[in-house]
């Protein structure tokens, strides 16, 4: 039987010391960072692999899914002069 593929939202910013930082707001605390965009790729499929797994075995994690995910809906980046 083929392993069922699901699509998550991820949010990528660059820190101020270059590296790209991921996270996964259907996953709360599911985040990684990476100096080039592959690496990132690569360590935030294992962050959601591993939150997958712990919210197949922990109720109390699940719960804190329910409270505290979302699916972003992207709008745009606009540049705000002050």
């Amino acid at each position: 039987m083929a392993k069922t593929r699901k699509q998550f939202q991820v949010i990528i910013e660059r820190d101020e010391d270059g590296f790209f930082v991921a996270s996964v707001p259907a996953f709360p605390g599911c985040h990684t960072q990476a100096r080039t965009l592959e690496a990132l790729t690569k360590r935030i499929k294992e962050a959601i692999s591993l939150c997958l797994e712990v919210a197949k075995s922990d109720s109390e994690y699940r719960l804190r899914l329910k409270r505290f995910s979302y699916e972003p809906k992207f709008v745009g980046v606009e540049t705000v002069e002050v």
